[in-house]
């Protein structure tokens, strides 16, 4: 199935499953679903099995979101604690659409917990109390965890409980909701033929000797220089990074994350965020960027690179392993509720690349990765540690043993039910009128309470956000005091004002007060730059000028260059 059938299935407003091998675009295809909800003044609850997955959705926890918290069962006196929780009790009766991130991490047992909160609350007997419920994972990654996000940093062990028990599908909650499965065929992240059929084979238990060899032509006793190196347990990874940057000359710089927002939310940011509460680097030192470049899509999650220096505003330069020259600003990470965020922290978007677990690595593309395969004690982690790689050339193997390239019997099974489901799902759908199909997209929207007639061409959601910035403008507020003023980062503000410009909505009197003495000072050495190397691309003319000023900056100075005076 492609993203833009599953797309047309989830507008129809039915329970669905999508899944697919890692880099088909799962998360992909919801955010274009959650965009076009929120064209509709729609606001989908988006939640995630684990802490990790839930920052890089901007979102909550389902433990955190349904108030089920730690439990491991639930009574009836649990469910009326819980309804007197008036923020889980509010989320669960405003909330339209469930969309629960990296299911394959939740129990059947968690699952039909969330299932009961959800129906009591809402005092509705459906499945999930009625909501639209969105199930998103693959079941070929990583199980459910033993413990909770609050111990995943320390432990990362590995339920032992009985199929039946530790996977979600075989939760009554599962059953009854009975999603349509949308199975994703597209690959968007492997880039090699070989490389994917072979994983394919893992997938599918029908590794042969052939695989084994292409496997042994990658064997390396130690990885080369500029290689992450991948481990199925936590004991030594911050150990093996801090005595690599220690063996760096030089002073290290060093970046404190910054917050806002209730205590206890920006504790469950700062266990998810991948990057530390405290960043120290050095020249030389390897990196690895910990999430997506949504405004200007320089990087993604697990682009690496090596620190080469230090910008004039006192930021890292990263040199990209495909030699792009990227500086490396804070960004954010955030939970939202019904649109409004929540609470928020600020970081670089950086941690050492040294040396990473197989369970910070789910969801990340590797351009290369070192990994010792011989320890591995559970289904599915030699399959999540090999599919992080875009290619077999980017693959370095130091070890392996029967298990790292072993599927759960019981989920191979599932995943053929699974794919003849989906192929179902598409005939269904595909052979519907056109007319029909719009009708049940109109309907659901009705439903929901959302307003017809917008479209995601028309970016209502971003309008709001841009009149905001453009009104504190015109009151003459910096850069610094709208970003404050509005809570967001200021690259999110610059990438407003360039927006604004393009549209013609300001001009050289709106721009100029927003230049600092400095760079004022350094128009006609940057208008020099831009003059030689042209105006279309900044990353010329940031090296050019050995990265002393800023994206931002260079942006304001690009501004100016080209609006008369």
């Amino acid at each position: 199935m492609t993203q833009a059938e599953a797309l047309a299935i989830l507008k129809s407003g039915a329970n669905v499953f999508l899944t697919g091998e890692p880099g088909s675009g799962k998360t992909h295809t919801i955010n274009q679903y959650v965009a076009q909800m929120r064209s509709c003044g729609i606001e989908p609850a988006i939640t995630a099995s684990t802490g990790i997955a839930a920052t890089h959705i901007g979102g909550y926890t389902i433990h955190s979101w349904s108030g089920i918290g730690i439990r491991r069962d639930l009574t009836k006196y649990d469910i009326d604690r819980i309804g007197q929780n008036r923020n889980v009790v509010r989320r669960i009766t405003n909330a339209q659409i469930l969309i629960i991130d990296e299911v394959s991490m939740l129990s059947a047992r968690v699952l039909s917990m969330i299932d009961a909160v959800c129906r009591e609350i809402r005092r509705n007997q459906q499945p999930f109390g009625g909501l639209q419920t969105i199930l998103v994972g693959d079941f070929f990654q990583l199980p459910p965890v033993s413990k909770r996000e609050e111990d995943e940093e320390a432990q990362e062990s590995f339920s032992q409980e009985p199929p039946r028990e530790k996977f979600a599908f075989f939760s009554p909650a599962w059953d009854t909701l009975n999603p349509l499965v949308c199975y994703l065929s597209e690959q968007h992240r492997q880039e090699d033929t070989i490389f994917l059929e072979f994983l394919s084979a893992v997938r599918r238990a029908t590794v042969a000797e052939s695989h084994r060899h292409l496997l042994r032509t990658r064997y390396s006793a130690k990885p080369k220089n500029g290689i992450t190196q991948l481990y199925s347990h936590n004991v030594g990874v911050n150990e093996i990074n801090d005595a690599e940057l220690a063996k760096l000359a030089g002073d290290v710089k060093t970046f404190e994350m910054t917050s806002r927002g209730p205590e206890k939310l920006i504790a469950s940011l700062k266990r998810g965020c991948l990057s530390p509460e405290l960043l120290s680097l050095k020249i030389g030192a390897w990196v690895m960027f910990t999430k997506n470049d949504i405004t200007t899509h320089r990087y993604v999650n697990g682009t690496l690179g090596i620190v080469t220096g230090f910008s004039g505003t006192g930021f890292p330069i990263v040199k990209t392993n495909i030699g792009r020259t990227i500086f490396a600003e804070p960004d954010e990470w955030h939970i939202e509720d019904g649109g409004r965020v929540l609470a928020r922290i600020m970081q670089i978007p950086l941690r050492l690349a040294w040396a990473m677990t197989v369970h910070k690595s789910q969801g990340m593309s590797l351009d290369a990765a070192h990994m010792d395969l011989s320890d591995t004690f559970e289904y599915g982690q030699g399959y999540v540690a090999l599919s992080r790689v875009r290619t077999l050339a980017g693959l370095s193997l130091a070890g392996l043993n029967a298990r790292a390239l072993e599927v759960h019997p019981e989920i191979l099974a599932k995943d053929a039910g699974f794919r003849e489901q989906s192929r179902k799902s598409r005939e269904a759908f595909s052979s519907m009128p056109k007319q029909e199909l719009e009708t049940l997209h109109s309907n659901f929207i009705r439903a929901c309470g959302g307003k017809l007639g917008i479209g995601p061409k028309q970016k209502v959601a971003r309008v709001p956000t841009l009149e905001a910035t453009f009104a504190l403008l015109k009151s003459r507020k910096s850069i610094h005091e709208i970003a404050q003023t509005r809570g967001l980062v200021e690259t999110t503000i610059s990438s407003h004002i360039f927006d604004l410009y393009s549209k013609g909505r300001i001009g050289r009197a709106d721009i100029e007060p927003l230049a600092s003495p400095i760079l004022k000072k350094s128009l006609p050495k940057i208008h020099a730059a831009f003059k030689e190397l042209g105006l279309e691309r900044l990353t010329p003319v940031f090296e050019k000028l050995g990265g002393a000023y800023s994206y931002d900056d260079l942006r304001l100075a690009r501004m100016l260059y080209q609006v008369p005076k």
